[in-house]
């Protein structure tokens, strides 16, 4: 028995439990996250692309090149990877558009996107750096070639692989970023998305928009990896590098403004 008048429940306080709650990854830790996810992608679609598209054609061996259905399906299955080995610590961004894009709608802070860019930027371009010294010990003037058909960059007019111009890059670039920033958005969404297989579809939409665009402009929607290609691709990739950085970032902040705008409204 307790001369204590409060009821017998309310006697003893419930001890406030004072353990910090775990930290996430830090933010050098993401930022390597990012850098290694952007220089997987680029080095292994570009070097698709560079080594494989057209390995053998005018041989005999011609049956072997992979085509643009093989680097389109390069770029699915290496953001892919990307996403489910590195995006449970930096979230599997990969692109400056992304980044930019899930800032806009809320879901990335600003003041973190200065450093995710710079990390892809770096990570893009050790990916090509790397496939540049892999070409170096290429057969006869390999590298010289690659090199002189603007090593995979991105470009308009007479540097599109179908002859289109500036105007159907444009266009192209902020669509199909816009829907992929959209995609990405919609399945990794905390109520609405498939988290399980977000990886999936991501990497499956970003075959799709290569199969779409590489006739149109050698599709970018990411300007690190646009970025990575014209640092070897030679003057006239570096030229045409603004539309391919402009571009996708415009349609990344679009994507995360549309998505606010119809799915995820305050107040709604």
């Amino acid at each position: 028995m307790t001369n204590d008048p409060r009821p017998e429940s309310s006697a003893t306080p419930t001890p406030i439990d004072h353990t910090p709650a775990p930290a996430g990854p830090s933010l050098a830790a993401r930022l390597t996250a990012e850098a290694l996810g952007t220089f997987l992608l680029v080095f292994g679609s570009l070097g698709a692309a560079l080594f494989a598209a057209t390995f053998g054609i005018g041989t005999d061996d011609s049956i072997k090149a992979i085509g643009f259905l093989g680097v389109a399906l390069a770029f699915g299955l290496t953001v892919m990877a990307g996403i489910y080995a590195w995006g449970p610590i930096s979230g599997g961004h990969f692109n400056p558009a992304v980044t930019v894009g899930l800032a806009a709608a809320g879901r990335f802070p600003w003041r973190d996107v200065g450093g995710y860019i710079v990390a892809q930027i770096i990570g893009g371009a050790v990916g090509t750096t790397l496939l540049v010294l892999i070409g170096l010990f290429g057969p006869g003037n390999w590298l010289q070639q690659a090199q002189a058909g603007g090593f995979a960059s991105n470009g308009f007019g007479e540097h599109s692989p179908g002859g289109f111009g500036l105007g159907a890059a444009i266009i192209g670039e902020i669509l199909f970023t816009a829907i992929f920033v959209l995609v990405i958005l919609g399945v990794t969404h905390a109520k609405r998305g498939t988290p399980i297989m977000a990886g999936l579809a991501i990497g499956l939409t970003l075959t799709l928009i290569h199969l779409v665009m590489i006739p149109i402009d050698n599709t970018s929607v990411n300007p690190a990896r646009s970025i990575a290609a014209a640092i070897y691709g030679g003057p006239d990739a570096l030229i045409q590098l603004w539309v391919f950085i402009v571009f996708p970032l415009v349609g990344g902040l679009l994507a995360g403004w549309i998505n606010n705008a119809l799915f995820d409204r305050r107040g709604s």
